[in-house]
């Protein structure tokens, strides 16, 4: 007689172990499959919508060898099929005849749409569909304000948050063991062919040496030992030098989820009780709130959806955005002749990444020196991001440009400030901008750079004085 089994559903989750819904799969049986769906929609989207980044589909391929490994290990397997999950899933839990699937849950308006739409299906076949919060220290839904609603500002949400998680973190949960395969009825009909090997030489990525994110449940967990042994204790001020190794670069494991938050959160707890002074604890404290900055944003995302779409703030959607597309490929391209503007668009360009200081830097000068849509950036972000998160990449962009959840409604960045205060010995943009080594640290910083000394490289393509007057005078039409 045929097995009745579990089928676990792979997303954003790819590890073993602290793995909520596994978890929660295990505890039912150990006649587990595993199934992880390439989705047309996500890979090679309709137009209206930005393709998965070549450095994401590249750390997405890897995690997935290595998680395919694991579950062998573990004594069962992870199948790697493609199509519509609506169609996919109901499909093969028929064929291994699946008495139960369960996944955990996004906040995404596709993949919350998508969701839906398998669980119905599943269940007209009678099948049972477990779904659990995993992507999150606190589940969207449980964090509200005293009235009851979804918040707006990040500083009452980070102290909700905060009080939250130190009553509700979970303890650890191992990976699984010693599970059941797929007996060989059940083998039968299992797809032949292997679809990440095409994937693995076709992803396009080829700055792979010089990405700062390493794909795979096993890499994530070591970058997390290593930054919370020594980087995290210098977080603050480092985070925001962007010569300086000072951040986890962890944004990719924890997007497509090698690494689970709260394996970030418990690390962070051990370097706490490590650490001897003051700064050592506020700095750890910074880090933290980078974890509740983007539960934030997830948060927003799940209570207002339309954020994927346009600006929170209505007002927006009146602005008379300028949207000069050669300004916009020479921002993109990093040939504005604004040195440290150049340096960060190179680096995301060259490596799929980019430091979170520069990504403030550059969207602002789009947004507010350039007048170019913010949701130009974005999309353009999320084709060249390894760690491209719609909600991350939404919030950071809707905080840039002031029409987003922010209670500053207007801020502007200077790039010769910015460079100066967090690229003091240009050593930033020397790295990515090679062709102005030999130009003095002051003139780097300042764009200052005479015509002979820049050897091809272009003059300024605006004045950075003039567009952000010119940008408060838009600006001032949408407040009248």
């Amino acid at each position: 007689m045929t097995t009745l089994r579990t089928l676990f559903w792979h997303r954003r989750d790819l590890r073993m172990a602290d793995n909520l819904g596994l978890a929660n799969a295990v505890t039912k049986t150990a006649a587990i499959t595993g199934i992880y769906v390439l989705d047309p929609a996500i890979i090679t989207p309709p137009y209206q919508l930005p393709p998965i980044a070549p450095a994401r589909l590249w750390f997405l391929i890897e995690s997935l060898i290595e998680l395919r490994h694991n579950w062998h290990k573990a004594g069962s397997r992870l199948l790697i099929v493609e199509g519509d999950p609506v169609e996919v899933l109901p499909r093969f839990a028929r064929k291994m005849n699946a008495e139960t699937v369960v996944w955990n849950r996004e906040v995404e308006p596709y993949a919350r749409k998508r969701d839906r739409q398998v669980k119905r299906q599943l269940e007209a076949d009678g099948r049972r569909v477990l779904a659990e919060w995993d992507q999150q220290l606190i589940a969207p839904a449980q964090i509200k304000t005293g009235s009851g609603n979804p918040y707006h500002v990040y500083g009452p949400f980070l102290r909700n948050w905060r009080t939250q998680v130190h009553a509700n973190t979970p303890c650890s949960v191992k990976a699984p063991s010693e599970l059941i395969d797929l007996d060989s009825e059940q083998q039968v009909s299992l797809p032949s062919s292997d679809l990440l090997e095409p994937l693995r030489s076709s992803h396009g990525f080829g700055a792979v040496d010089s990405c700062p994110c390493r794909p795979g449940e096993k890499a994530a967990f070591e970058q997390l030992q290593i930054f919370c042994d020594q980087q995290i204790r210098s977080y603050e001020p480092d985070r925001n030098i962007p010569s300086v190794k000072g951040t986890s670069t962890l944004s990719a494991a924890l997007s497509i989820g090698t690494i689970s938050p709260r394996q970030a959160w418990r690390a962070a707890n051990e370097a706490r009780k490590q650490a001897r002074d003051q700064k050592s604890q506020k700095a750890i404290s910074v880090w933290e709130q980078e974890l509740a900055w983007r539960e934030f944003y997830q948060q927003a995302l799940f209570h207002f959806p339309e954020l994927a779409l346009g600006p929170f703030r209505s007002k927006w959607r009146q602005f008379p955005w300028e949207n000069n597309d050669s300004w916009f490929k020479a921002w993109r391209e990093g040939m504005t002749g604004i040195p440290i503007i150049d340096a960060a668009m190179r680096q995301l360009n060259q490596s799929g990444w980019m430091h979170n200081r520069c990504r403030m830097i550059v969207a602002s000068f789009l947004v507010k020196d350039l007048i170019c849509d913010w949701r130009w950036g974005e999309r353009a972000f999320m084709e060249l991001e390894v760690d491209g998160d719609l909600a991350a990449n939404n919030g950071g962009w809707q905080w840039s440009a002031s029409s987003g959840m922010d209670s500053k409604p207007l801020r502007i960045f200077n790039p010769a400030t910015q460079a100066t205060k967090f690229d003091p010995t240009a050593n930033y943009i020397r790295l990515w901008l090679p062709e102005l080594r030999h130009i003095s640290t002051q003139d780097l910083l300042s764009g200052n750079i005479g015509a002979l000394e820049r050897r091809g490289y272009p003059e300024p393509i605006v004045d950075h004085k003039y567009q952000q007057a010119h940008f408060k005078a838009l600006y001032a039409t949408i407040n009248n």
